[in-house]
């Protein structure tokens, strides 16, 4: 025996697990797992004892007519339009070559390997059911080439799904009559008359009703059905887990899996998809902290109803997978040999059971791929992720994070979405109108191929954001147990929220804020929590019996006040306040630092140690927070809540600066005129004069 040589990896798989595991043909059908087992693994096939005798018996019915001179179509007929004539005795052997050779006319791209082992094996499997009358040294001629790891060069176009694949059909059984060209184990593509005797395998000579028998099946699209199946079987749990971790990433309720809430719309999809998202939430410390910090009643459509459109999907699937059962079981031949010895033609060629449920796939996979990624999009939006960073970028600005991989995954839900549009709707007349419906099954199994390989980009994408997400909030816990951790809040009023705690990351530079007294978004009074704003001192003359106390930054209004009811610093401004201009104050401030009263200790400071201990304060409190407080609440000139500092704005479009006016503590002044500054981040300066 010749062992060929491995060059690729579908040939090692092929050679290594073809003694490995065995599928019996019987005149039964087969098994979806048999067509995968054949298509995918490699498995070696042997004909029972019981489709050798039921071949036999059929093939003898067969010849008892063809010796008869009454026509029979496709025994002692032409085909299609031509069936009218009735061809003689001689020319029949050469009628079953020619229609082979003939139909053999696809084109376009080959025909994945998988796809081709399903289509010779589902016909293997019609023609060892005793229905077609073919011989069977013919059916053992099949099951050798798929032993041999032989594969048929068949293209993409050629089929229009009724009378079967005609096209891809033909150029297998042109493999068997040692014609055109083959992939061998090896992977390489030769003539296949070559590879046949290299294995040992003679191949056949057709008669009567041989070549029509092994031309007439829907075996492709059947094939590619049941392949679709298994892969979407395993995308559906994948992207019943990435939704249930896009859920715990973004903080949502896992209360809408309960099972009493599934059981009152009992769809069994719905109901496995929900269990499955609980079974992977179990446990978690991330859902059901929906209502800490920004509290929302419900989660989006996309998160909420996830098991819905999942479970919609799973229940297509089921249905799908009972029409591929029942064509499993099938004899899809034309004509056909029934048990009572008659010969007769029928339509079980027209694939249109199996094209519809292949769109009915194709839109599934589409509406599952887009919720999927309006979950992604979600999980990157800085707006309504509550509390990721943009795009879960380490550093939004400097770092794009996976903003393209949302774009990738956006393109491949549109090219989805055309996919979803039905091949079966469409039919075109042919063989001179003799032929002037058919179902377009390959064309809705090709592009049902194509969606489900761009389901599967899909939902990669979505997994790899909502572990990125999840990583992001790891060894967090609900932001009432954090204090003086960092936090975010806006709203109030209609319409307004609020966020907690930035899960994950940095407070980062530059963050917008809202000043004191600014609106919300819903268009309430801004409310500023303690927790954001930084410990400052105010400081106020010696004669005020607060003097040296620690006091709360207060909104400017009509005129200073305090709330503990001490009289206000005497030297705050109270020029009235432009209310309209606070409304809409939001600024871009940094966190500015405390100033130091100075004590008896410090005799004298220079001008530049004075600036050294402003440049410290900043770059320890503020370069790289956002808890600014700005006390004016207004975005144009404001005096500020202490006696001796302003915050003023230098110009239009000018930085921000924060004077101090220093004096000694034993009342004699300090030399003026020395000036040192230390900038900040974001065009601030902070300036010290001695």
């Amino acid at each position: 025996m010749t062992y060929p040589l491995v060059t690729s990896w579908h040939s090692l798989r092929t050679l290594l697990n073809m003694d490995m595991h065995t599928v019996v043909v019987g005149t039964s059908g087969v098994t979806a797992s048999d067509v995968l087992a054949v298509a995918r693994a490699g498995a070696r096939i042997e004909l029972s004892e019981e489709a050798v005798a039921a071949l036999a018996a059929a093939r003898e019915i067969v010849d008892a007519l063809a010796a008869k001179p009454d026509p029979v179509y496709g025994v002692s007929t032409g085909f299609g339009a031509l069936a009218t004539r009735h061809i003689s005795p001689d020319l029949r052997a050469q009628l079953q070559r020619n229609i082979v050779r003939s139909h053999a006319a696809g084109m376009g791209p080959r025909v994945e390997r998988e796809v081709v082992r399903a289509l010779m094996f589902l016909r293997l499997k019609t023609v060892c059911s005793g229905h077609t009358g073919v011989r069977p040294e013919v059916a053992r001629t099949m099951a050798d080439v798929l032993n041999a790891g032989i594969t048929p060069v068949v293209h993409e176009y050629g089929s229009l799904g009724c009378s079967g694949d005609l096209a891809p059909l033909s150029h297998c059984a042109l493999t068997l009559m040692g014609e055109g060209d083959a992939e061998g184990p090896d992977g390489v593509v030769r003539p296949a008359g070559e590879l046949l005797a290299e294995h040992g395998i003679t191949p056949v000579e057709l008669r009567e009703k041989e070549g029509l028998a092994l031309l007439n099946g829907t075996d492709g699209m059947l094939g590619m059905l049941v392949m679709a199946l298994a892969d979407l079987d395993t995308l559906y749990k994948s992207a019943d887990i990435t939704a249930a971790l896009t859920m715990e990433a973004l903080l949502g309720t896992d209360k809408v899996l309960a099972p009493e809430l599934h059981a009152i719309r009992p769809h069994p999809g719905q109901a496995a998809s929900a269990a499955n998202m609980a079974a992977v939430l179990q446990g978690s410390g991330l859902t059901g902290h929906h209502q800490d910090d920004a509290p929302r009643v419900q989660d989006a459509y996309s998160v909420r109803c996830a098991p819905q459109v999942a479970g919609a999907g799973r229940d297509t699937m089921a249905h799908a997978a009972l029409v591929a059962e029942r064509e499993l079981a099938s004899a899809v031949d034309n004509p056909v040999v029934l048990p009572d010895g008659r010969v007769e033609s029928n339509g079980n060629f027209h694939g249109a059971p199996v094209a519809y449920v292949l769109d009915f796939l194709a839109v599934a996979a589409a509406d599952l791929g887009s919720i999927a990624e309006r979950r992604t999009d979600r999980l990157l939006d800085k707006n309504r992720s509550h509390g990721l960073p943009p795009f879960l970028a380490d550093d939004a600005g400097v770092d794009s994070g996976l903003m393209i991989a949302q774009y990738t995954q956006a393109a491949l839900v549109s090219e989805l979405k055309r996919l979803a549009v039905p091949a079966s709707a469409d039919s075109i007349p042919s063989s001179a109108m003799q032929e002037d419906h058919v179902s377009m099954g390959w064309s809705a199994a090709r592009k049902l191929r194509t969606a489900v390989d761009n389901l599967t980009r899909v939902i990669a994408v979505e997994l790899y954001a909502a572990t990125r997400a999840i990583q992001l909030r790891e060894g967090l816990t609900p932001a009432a147990s954090l204090p003086g951790r960092h936090r975010r809040r806006t709203g109030g009023g209609r319409g307004g929220s609020r966020s907690g705690p930035l899960p994950g990351a940095r407070p980062r530079r530059g963050r917008r804020v809202r000043a004191r007294g600014a609106p919300g978004r819903g268009g309430g009074v801004g409310h500023r929590p303690a927790a954001l704003a930084p410990a400052r001192r105010t400081i106020c003359p010696p004669d005020d019996p607060s003097a040296g106390q620690s006091q709360p930054v207060l909104p400017r209004t009509e005129g200073p006040r305090r709330d503990d009811g001490a009289p206000p610093c005497s030297h705050l401004g109270s020029r009235p306040v432009n209310k309209a201009k606070r409304t809409s104050s939001v600024l871009k401030i940094k966190a500015f630092p405390a100033h130091r009263v100075p004590d008896e200790a410090d005799a004298e400071p220079e001008a530049e140690g004075a600036a050294d201990d402003v440049r410290g304060a900043v770059e320890a409190a503020g370069v790289r927070q956002a808890g600014g407080v700005l006390t004016g609440g207004r975005r144009t000139r404001g005096r500020g809540s202490c006696l001796r500092c302003d915050l003023r704005r230098r110009g239009r479009g000018g930085g921000l600066e924060r004077r101090c006016v220093r004096r000694r503590v034993r009342g004699r002044d300090e030399p003026q005129g020395t000036q040192q500054t230390a900038r900040g981040g974001g065009g601030q300066q902070w300036t010290a004069s001695g």
